[in-house]
């Protein structure tokens, strides 16, 4: 089964089939329960991990305990590149979202075995960076210059192109970490948006009724 994970993030795309056995065969599946600690920012990093099933966050915790997720991931993502690359500490805590989840972990010197061994990979490496970078920006510029409404709006309309927003184990809680406010906000700001006719609620569900009213709320 990780072959077809290994196969469908940008890390391996256009590699010969012996290099992803290669890489297979030296990962280790490891099974988290719900809410379990993966590991935790400043320990030694292990590798590069790929989520098999499930939903794991990745956060940061401020001096007080309080957590702002920086990103989602569920199955076929990849987290925790920057340590597993160069090779320092976990730069943040992972920990599951979802009942249980099994992620793959491919220990540091399999990663750097394949990029010493295949150009292809370094470019993809360069590509996903690249990709990483532009996604932090994007969040940054989010929560320095808009409001909550705004973020939120942005929020939703991720959720529609990327499913690791809207798994199982995002919820309000989850959200208000994300976008750095407080789930009775998001739940004042998502009643708003249902009296726009921007959204409208399906028992837990949000469904988008008005994108291009949305949109302008999003300032997109």
């Amino acid at each position: 089964m990780v072959r077809n994970h290994l196969r469908s993030i940008v890390y391996f795309e256009g590699i010969a089939e012996d290099q992803i056995t290669y890489v297979a065969e030296n990962s280790l599946l490891r099974t988290f329960s719900s809410g379990q600690t993966i590991f935790i920012e400043g320990e030694p990093a292990e590798g590069l991990w790929i989520v098999e099933t499930g939903n794991v966050k990745i956060f940061k915790l401020n001096p007080d305990g309080g957590e702002h997720i920086l990103h989602f991931r569920s199955p076929g993502k990849s987290f925790n590149d920057i340590a597993a690359l160069d090779g320092g500490r976990n730069p943040a805590n992972a920990a599951t979202l979802s009942a249980e989840a099994q992620v793959w972990l491919i220990p540091s010197d399999v990663i750097t075995h394949i990029l010493t061994h295949n150009p292809q990979v370094a470019l993809n490496v360069i590509r996903l960076m690249a990709m990483r970078v532009r996604s932090l920006v994007t969040q940054i510029e989010d929560l320095a210059l808009y409001s909550v409404m705004v973020r939120l709006a942005r929020f939703l309309l991720k959720q529609v192109e990327d499913p690791s927003l809207s798994g199982p184990g995002v919820t309000r809680t989850a959200i208000a970490a994300h976008i750095n406010t407080t789930p009775q906000t998001i739940s004042n700001v998502l009643r708003s948006l249902e009296e726009s006719g921007a959204i409208q609620f399906d028992r837990h569900r949000i469904i988008i009724v008005n994108e291009s009213l949305l949109r302008s709320i999003a300032m997109l």
